[in-house]
């Protein structure tokens, strides 16, 4: 399911084969990866657990039910998933109502497909309330439509959040340039057939056919995604 916000219209530039762009949210648009980190290690502190650094690599990037479950498994903590699915959403809430920045190069990067009206997509794997409560702060205007995680029968890495938004905006998904962050979303992408740029944000990514790693957003513009469709031919 999705939910369309005001969509920029569905044109594709013409002389580029790229249809449209589909972007992670957390850590790719906005520096939030942290965030859902620190959440964890203080829910679970709160049930007596500590949580092994080790195992930030583990959940970043994943579904809450994958996170969150392997959470409760790794600790033994005595909590149901829902329960804890609860307390993390909750805390991630509090922490972005004091603070949410963007990552560098994501305003002007949004700015500058919407000046070319080319068709975007938000495609997270955090829930609806979380991503209606961030869209305020990255902006709805930029996206014709945003899918959830909580609204796919599979998220991330599974490839059907992306095949869902390139059919929402009527693109190959071949022609949809997709900007992620975690090794998760960068599977979950390739595995829709789609060319990935990968800007690593907590893990390292290696460079792979049909990829394309980056150090930051700041290196990516519409000419370097019309070029990933150019290197295909």
């Amino acid at each position: 399911m999705t939910t369309t916000v005001p969509a920029l219209g569905t044109r594709t530039a013409e002389g580029s084969a790229l249809q449209a762009v589909l972007l992670d949210m957390d850590g790719t648009l906005v520096d939030t990866e942290g965030f859902w980190w620190d959440v964890e290690v203080e829910v679970f502190a709160g049930l007596g657990h500590t949580l092994d650094d080790s195992w930030r690599h583990v959940v970043v990037g994943g579904p809450m039910t994958r996170s969150a479950g392997f959470l409760i498994e790794a600790t033994g903590a005595d909590i149901t998933l829902a329960e804890l699915t609860v307390l993390l959403n909750q805390g991630f809430e509090d922490r972005i109502d004091r603070a949410l920045p963007l990552m560098p190069g994501a305003a002007r990067l949004l700015a500058e497909l919407a000046a070319h009206e080319i068709p975007t997509a938000l495609v997270s794997a955090s829930h609806r309330r979380i991503i209606d409560r961030v869209l305020g702060s990255i902006g709805p205007q930029y996206f014709a439509l945003t899918v959830a995680g909580d609204e796919v029968a599979r998220t991330k890495p599974h490839p059907d959040p992306y095949l869902l938004a390139a059919a929402g905006l009527g693109a190959e998904p071949a022609r949809c340039a997709v900007v992620e962050d975690t090794a998760t979303g960068v599977a979950a992408a390739e595995a829709a057939g789609c060319p990935v740029v990968a800007v690593p944000s907590v893990a390292p990514i290696a460079p792979a056919a049909r990829r394309t790693v980056v150090d930051s957003l700041e290196q990516v513009d519409l000419a370097f995604l019309r070029g990933l469709m150019t290197e295909m031919r």
